[in-house]
């Protein structure tokens, strides 16, 4: 099973996928269409590159300090969150999903997932 397929088949997932660095391609699980997916996608692979920026800016100021190679991350609103690891993204409901879960899952199927934007 993919790492999307298990993140949608968890309580209060609306969507998961995975999408490429480059931009040209993506797959997803879940309660959105085709055109929700896209955008979630170029919206999550531009996110990364903004996190990744801002990462090597800090490591200017302060090598070493633990900050990179970045791993992910998430952002919260008052209905949803989204979290992203590598690159794949996960859209959940913030009264039925667990973060915690969800997250530790990312983090276990993707710990060897290159965090290079390759």
């Amino acid at each position: 099973m993919t790492v999307a397929a298990e993140l949608a088949s968890m309580p209060g997932v609306i969507a998961a996928g995975e999408y490429s660095y480059r931009g040209d391609r993506f797959t997803y699980k879940g309660q959105i269409n085709d055109d929700m997916a896209r955008m979630a996608s170029i919206m999550c692979r531009a996110t990364t590159m903004s996190e990744h920026m801002q990462v090597g800016m800090l490591e200017q100021h302060c090598p070493d300090c633990g900050g990179g190679p970045p791993q992910g991350w998430i952002v919260r609103g008052p209905a949803f969150t989204v979290c992203n690891v590598a690159n794949v993204f996960c859209f959940m409901d913030n009264q039925h999903a667990s973060m915690n879960n969800i997250v530790a899952l990312m983090r276990k199927r993707l710990a060897d997932a290159s965090h290079d934007l390759v």
